[in-house]
């Protein structure tokens, strides 16, 4: 949660192995982070299909995407939260 372009930069610090200053995006200084490896990102906490182009655009397509909540709260039930959330990973991807 929070401002898109911070949580963009917050996850590029995830992703990227250097990052030049970009102020909107909250990087201050140019980062060079030498060995250390990615880290994949995990998105998880009551995140539903509505939020799929949200999800991809922050966090790119290698994402570990945990839906629970937003599953069983479905208002037709637990399988069509589960189909929800398939068909709207398809059309985005």
């Amino acid at each position: 949660e929070g401002d898109p372009l911070m949580i963009k930069g917050f996850y590029n610090t995830l992703l990227k192995t250097h990052l030049d200053v970009n102020l909107p995006q909250g990087l201050f200084f140019e980062q060079d982070w030498a060995a250390l490896r990615k880290v994949t990102p995990v998105a998880s906490g009551g995140i539903h299909c509505g939020q799929m182009h949200q999800l991809l655009d922050y966090l790119g397509e290698d994402v570990v995407l945990q839906f629970g909540g937003g599953t069983i709260g479905h208002p037709d039930g637990i399988q069509a939260g589960a189909t929800a959330n398939r068909v709207a990973l398809e059309a985005m991807v």
